[in-house]
C-alpha cells in the first residue's frame, strides 16, 4: 500500500479517509437490503413503491451527477467555456415533464419498467422488446462504460494505477451490495452519498474559487491567456484558442461548437429521453409511494441541477488556467504523457484540481465523493438494466417463470452488462477531442430520439397505434444508426487534423440532428397510424394522459394473449408454492450461504403469504395517478416556481 500511495498523490490519511467512508457506506446498503422483499420483482427493482420523495429526490440527484458528469462537464468546460450547461439548464425542463405528464401516466398504467408501458398502451410485444433493446445499448455504450471511464481517471489521477486496473477495483466495491441488495439498498446508499457528494463538492468548489480571488473577472482574463505551448505546432492558432463564445451559452448557429438551435430544442430532446422515459431514471420515480411524492423528489431534483453550474463548469475552467499545457493539450505526445489518451486530457481537469488543491483527509473525502458517486451511478444502471432485461426480454422467453427467477436471472445479467461495458471504453477513449460528456451527447443524439417520439406521441394522442408507433420507430432508429456508424467510420478530428467527412456528417451538428430526428419520427408515426385501425378506446384507459384519472374496466390488447396471461401465472404460482417447500428442506450451511449471496430471504410462512396477499389491495392502490387535492396543488405551484427559475437562469447567463 506504501507503494501505491507514493506512486499516486494520496497520503495515509486521505487512505483512511476513503476505507472509513465506504465501509460505513456497504454497511448501510447491506442493512437497508436485508430482510424480506427482494424476492419479488416489486420488492427488488421498485423498493416496493415504498420510499418517501427525499430520498427519492436525492437518489435521483446521484444517480444522474455521478463520476461522468463531474469529470465530462468540467471537463467540456475546460474546453469551451459556458455552453456546456444548458444541458443542466434544460434538466429543469425535462424534470417538469417527467413529474407532471410523464409519471401520472406510468403510475396509473401500473408498471414497473418504461417499456412494459408500451406493452400496455399497444398490445404487441415487439415494441417493448425493441425499446428494452435500444435502453440497453445506451445503458452500455454510455452510462455504465461511461461511468466505469470516469472512476477509472479518478483512481488513475490519484494512484497511478491503469484504466482497467482501476475499472476491477471499482466493479468489485459496486458489486457488493447491488448484487445483493436491489433497488432499496441503492436508494437509501444514494441518499447517504448524495450528502457526501455535495459537502465535498463545495469545498472543493471555495478551494477554486480562491485561486481565481473569487472574481469572474480575474477567470475571464487568466481563462482566455490559458493556451497551451504546443499550439504554435500546428501553424493553425485556433487549436486550443479560447473565443468570446466561451462566456455565452446560446452561440453561433452554423460554427460554434454548441449551436444555438441545438442548445434550445436538441438539448430539450435529449433531456426528454434521459429524463422522462430512461429506465435509470423513472425507476427511480416509480419507486416513490405515490405520485405526489413523485413530483415532488422532481422538483428537488431540479433545483439540483442548478448547482453544477458552480460545482462543475466554473471549477473546469479554473483547472485549465492552472494546468493549461495539459488540460487544453493538443499534441498527442504530450497529451500521452499527461493523462494516457492521446485524443486529449480535457477529462482529467476536475480529477487534477482534487489532487493538486485539496488538503491532506479532505482530499481522501472529495475522492471517496466522486467514487461514491461513480458507484451510486452504476448500481441504479445495474438495478435498472437487469430489470429491463427480466421483465422485457426473459419474460417474453419464459413467461411462467417464478418471481425468484427473475430475481436471480436479473442479477446474473448484470454481469453480463459488466463484461460487455469494460469492453466499450476503448472506443470512448479513442472518440474525437476525448471529451468524455461530447461523445455522450453525441451517441445519445443518434439513438434516443426515435425513442422518445414514441412515448411522446403514445402519452400524448389516443389515435396513436402499435403499426404507427412501431414502424415510426423502426424507420427513425435506422436513420439514427446511419449517422452513428457514419460517426465511427469517419471519426471525429481532433483540433488540427483535416475534416474529410462528407457535408451532411460535418455540417449537420449532433444536436440538430437530434432535433430533426425527433420531428420526423413523429411525423412518421402520426402518418402509419393514420393509415392504419385506431385502438378502442376502451382499451386505452389509464394509458394515456388524457385518460389517466379513469375508473372505467380497461379491455385487453388481446383476449387471447390476456388468457394465456392467466394460465401462466396459475402456473407460476404452482412454481411459487414448490419452490417454498424445497426452500424449507434446504438448511444446511451452504443453502444459508447461498441465500446470503443472492440476498434471499428465503421461504414465506404461511401467515407471510396471507400478510402478502392482506397488503396486495393497498399496493395496488398505491400505483395510481389520484392524488391528495391539497398536495397537488402545492406541487403545482412549487412546479411553476421551478419553471420561473429555469426560465430566469437561461436569460441571464444565455
Amino acid at each position: 500500500m506504501g507503494n501505491l500511495i507514493a506512486n499516486g498523490k494520496l497520503e495515509v490519511w486521505d487512505i483512511v479517509v476513503i476505507v472509513v467512508h465506504f465501509t460505513a457506506v456497504f454497511s448501510i446498503g447491506i442493512w437497508a437490503s436485508w430482510g424480506g422483499g427482494k424476492d419479488s420483482t416489486s420488492g427488488y427493482f421498485l423498493a416496493g413503491r415504498q420510499m418517501p420523495w427525499y430520498l427519492v429526490g436525492l437518489s435521483l440527484v446521484v444517480t444522474n451527477i455521478g463520476s461522468s458528469t463531474f469529470i465530462g462537464v468540467s471537463g467540456t468546460a475546460s474546453l469551451s467555456g459556458y455552453g456546456v450547461v444548458i444541458y443542466e439548464f434544460q434538466a429543469l425542463n425535462c424534470l417538469l415533464l417527467l413529474g407532471f405528464i410523464f409519471v401520472p401516466v406510468y403510475f396509473a398504467s401500473e408498471v414497473s419498467t418504461v417499456p412494459e408501458y408500451l406493452k400496455l398502451r399497444f398490445g404487441a410485444d415487439r415494441l417493448q422488446i425493441f425499446i428494452s433493446i435500444i435502453n440497453l445499448i445506451m445503458a452500455i455504450v454510455i452510462m455504465l462504460s461511461g461511468e466505469m471511464y470516469a472512476g477509472s481517471l479518478v483512481i488513475q489521477q490519484s494512484l497511478g494505477w491503469d484504466v482497467y486496473t482501476s475499472v476491477i477495483v471499482l466493479l468489485l466495491l459496486t458489486a457488493v451490495y447491488t448484487v445483493a441488495g436491489g433497488l432499496k439498498a441503492v436508494i437509501y446508499t444514494d441518499a447517504i452519498q448524495a450528502v457526501v457528494m455535495m459537502i465535498g463538492a463545495f469545498i472543493l468548489m471555495g478551494i477554486a474559487f480562491a485561486e481565481i480571488d473569487w472574481s469572474l473577472e480575474t477567470l475571464r482574463l487568466r481563462f482566455m491567456s490559458a493556451i497551451p505551448n504546443t499550439t504554435q505546432v500546428y501553424g493553425n492558432t485556433s487549436c486550443g484558442v479560447p473565443t468570446e463564445e466561451t462566456w455565452h451559452i446560446f452561440r453561433d448557429a452554423k460554427t460554434s461548437d454548441l449551436p444555438w438551435p441545438g442548445s434550445i430544442f436538441g438539448t430539450l430532446v435529449l433531456g426528454g429521453y434521459f429524463w422522462c422515459t430512461n429506465q435509470v431514471i423513472v425507476q427511480r420515480t416509480l419507486a416513490a409511494r405515490n405520485v405526489t411524492h413523485s413530483k415532488a423528489a422532481c422538483i428537488m431534483t431540479g433545483y439540483f441541477k442548478i448547482l453544477p453550474m458552480f460545482l462543475m463548469v466554473i471549477p473546469g475552467m479554473i483547472s485549465r488556467t492552472l494546468w493549461p499545457d495539459e488540460i487544453a493539450c493538443v499534441d498527442p505526445e504530450v497529451c500521452e504523457a499527461a493523462c494516457g489518451n492521446p485524443a486529449g486530457c480535457s477529462n482529467i481537469a476536475y480529477p487534477r484540481l482534487v489532487v493538486e488543491l485539496m488538503p491532506t483527509g479532505l482530499r481522501g473525502l472529495m475522492l471517496a465523493t466522486m467514487l461514491a458517486a461513480m458507484i451510486s451511478s452504476l448500481t441504479s444502471i445495474f438495478n435498472a438494466s437487469s430489470s429491463m432485461f427480466v421483465i422485457d426480454i426473459w419474460y417474453k422467453i419464459r413467461p411462467r417463470s417464478t418471481e425468484l427467477e427473475l430475481v436471480i436471472v436479473g442479477k446474473l445479467a448484470t454481469l453480463v452488462l459488466v463484461a460487455v461495458g469494460v469492453l466499450w471504453i476503448p472506443v470512448i477513449q479513442a472518440y474525437g477531442s476525448g471529451e468524455l460528456f461530447v461523445y455522450m451527447q453525441a451517441i445519445l443524439s443518434y439513438l434516443t430520439p426515435a425513442v422518445f417520439s414514441v412515448f411522446t406521441a403514445a402519452i400524448a394522442w389516443t389515435r396513436i397505434n402499435e403499426t404507427g408507433a412501431f414502424w415510426g420507430l423502426v424507420c427513425g432508429f435506422i436513420v439514427g444508426f446511419t449517422r452513428f456508424i457514419l460517426d465511427f467510420v469517419y471519426g471525429v478530428p481532433s483540433c488540427g487534423q483535416e475534416d474529410s467527412r462528407p457535408d451532411i456528417v460535418r455540417d449537420f451538428h449532433f444536436l440538430h440532428f437530434a432535433a430533426f430526428l425527433y420531428g420526423f419520427t413523429i411525423i412518421l408515426i402520426v402518418i402509419f397510424s393514420l393509415l392504419t385501425e385506431p385502438i378502442p378506446q376502451q382499451k386505452l384507459v389509464r394509458l394515456t394522459f388524457w385518460t389517466r384519472f379513469s375508473n372505467l374496466p380497461r379491455l385487453p390488447m388481446s383476449e387471447e394473449k390476456a388468457e394465456d396471461e392467466r394460465k401462466n401465472d396459475v402456473i407460476r404460482a404452482e412454481k411459487k408454492k414448490q419452490a417454498a417447500i424445497r426452500a424449507q428442506e434446504r438448511t444446511g450451511l451452504k443453502w444459508k450461504a447461498w441465500n446470503i449471496l443472492c440476498g434471499i430471504s428465503g421461504a414465506p410462512t404461511d401467515e407471510e403469504a396471507d400478510d402478502v396477499e392482506e397488503e396486495a389491495p393497498e399496493q395496488e392502490r398505491k400505483a395510481t395517478a389520484l392524488e391528495n387535492p391539497k398536495w397537488a396543488r402545492i406541487a403545482l405551484v412549487n412546479g411553476g416556481i421551478l419553471g420561473t427559475v429555469c426560465v430566469f437562469i437561461l436569460a441571464y447567463f444565455g
